[in-house]
C-alpha cells in the first residue's frame, strides 16, 4: 500500500508576518513544535544559502534524536501567500525517519491566514520500517496537528506553549488515572471476585438479604468497566470530570449508609473518594479549551 504524505491546514486569526516569525524563529519554534526540543540556525555565509539548523528531540530520559535540516527559502506570490520548503534527516539509526522533505505554506485571508504543511519522508529497515510506520506515521501527523493548534492558540490567545502542554498532558494523566480506576474497581472486587464487603453494602441499601444482591454488584461492574472505557476517549473529558464530581459525594453517603463502620477504617471510602474528587474539580479546571488536533483538517480538499 503506497504510503500519504502528512498533510496538516490550519486556520489562524493572525497577521501572516506574525505567522512567519513564530515558525521561522528557532527559538519560537521549538517552543510549540511537539516534534522537537531544539533547533540551532547554523550561521549562512550569504543571504542567498538555505538556511540550514539543527535539531533535537528528546524521545525519553536519556534517549534524544538529533539530525539536520534547511529552508530552502521563502517565495511570496503575488496574493501574499509564501512558502517555506524544508529537507530534514538524521543519521541515527535508532530514528525510523532516514530523510524527507515538505513545506509549510501561509496563505493570507480575511480573518488572518491558512497555514498547513506538507511533507512525507523515506523509512529505515526496509519493511519493518514500513511496518512499523504504519503506526510512527498517524502519531507524527497528529503531533503535529496537535502542535499547530498549540501554535494557533499562541498566536490568537497568548497562552505560551508550555502551559498549553502541561494542561493537555497533566489531563491525559488524570483520565489514565481514572480509568485504571473505574477498570480495577468495576472488574476486579465486583466481577471477578465479588468482594463480601460489596454484597453486603447493596443488601444493606436494599434493607437486608437479598438474592439478587450478588447479580447486581456484577452489572455496576460492568457499568463502572464501561465508564472507565469512556475515559480513553479522545473527547468529552470535561462532562466526565463534571460527572464525577456530581457523583463521588452521592457514592461515599451511600456506602457510609450501607456501613457507618468504614468511615473509621483505614484507607477508607471516605478519604479515597474525596481524593477522587478533588482530582475531577482539578481535571475538569485543567481541560477547559485544552489544544486538540481535532482542530486541524487532515485531508487536502478539492
Amino acid at each position: 500500500m503506497k504510503k500519504k504524505p502528512i498533510f496538516v491546514e490550519i486556520e489562524i486569526n493572525a497577521p501572516i508576518e506574525e505567522a512567519w516569525t513564530y515558525t521561522q524563529n528557532p527559538k519560537l519554534h521549538e517552543q510549540w513544535d511537539l516534534r522537537f526540543t531544539s533547533i540551532t540556525y547554523m550561521e549562512k555565509n550569504s543571504p542567498e544559502e538555505p538556511q540550514r539548523f539543527t535539531y533535537e528531540t528528546k524521545v525519553m530520559p536519556g534517549l534524544t534524536v538529533s539530525g539536520w535540516g534547511e529552508s530552502k527559502g521563502e517565495h511570496q506570490k503575488g496574493n501574499g501567500s509564501k512558502t517555506s520548503s524544508l529537507h530534514f534527516g538524521t543519521p541515527q539509526k535508532i530514528s525510523p525517519i532516514a530523510e524527507g522533505k515538505g513545506y509549510w505554506r501561509y496563505i493570507p485571508n480575511d480573518k488572518g491566514l491558512t497555514f498547513l504543511t506538507q511533507y512525507d519522508y523515506d523509512v529505515r529497515y526496509g519493511k519493518l520500517g514500513e511496518l512499523f510506520d504504519r503506526v510512527f506515521r498517524p502519531i507524527m501527523g497528529w503531533a503535529t496537528a496537535l502542535s499547530f493548534d498549540v501554535l494557533k492558540r499562541w498566536l490568537e490567545k497568548g497562552e505560551n506553549p508550555s502551559s498549553q502542554y502541561r494542561r493537555f498532558f497533566l489531563t491525559i494523566l488524570i483520565s489514565v488515572l481514572f480509568c485504571f480506576v473505574w477498570l480495577y474497581h468495576g472488574l476486579v472486587p465486583k466481577v471477578m471476585v465479588q468482594h463480601p464487603t460489596e454484597v453486603m453494602m447493596i443488601e444493606e441499601l436494599l434493607g437486608g438479604e437479598n438474592s439478587h444482591a450478588s447479580q447486581i454488584v456484577k452489572w455496576i461492574g460492568i457499568a463502572e468497566i464501561i465508564f472507565a472505557l469512556f475515559w480513553l476517549l479522545p473527547r468529552a473529558k470535561r462532562f466526565l470530570f463534571g460527572a464525577q464530581i456530581l457523583l463521588f459525594p452521592l457514592i461515599t453517603l451511600g456506602a457510609i449508609f450501607a456501613d457507618k463502620t468504614i468511615v473509621t477504617a483505614p484507607f477508607n471510602p471516605v478519604t479515597f473518594n474525596l481524593a477522587l474528587w478533588v482530582m475531577s474539580i482539578i481535571g475538569f479546571v485543567l481541560c477547559q479549551d485544552m489544544p486538540s488536533a481535532k482542530s486541524c483538517k487532515r485531508k487536502r480538499g478539492k
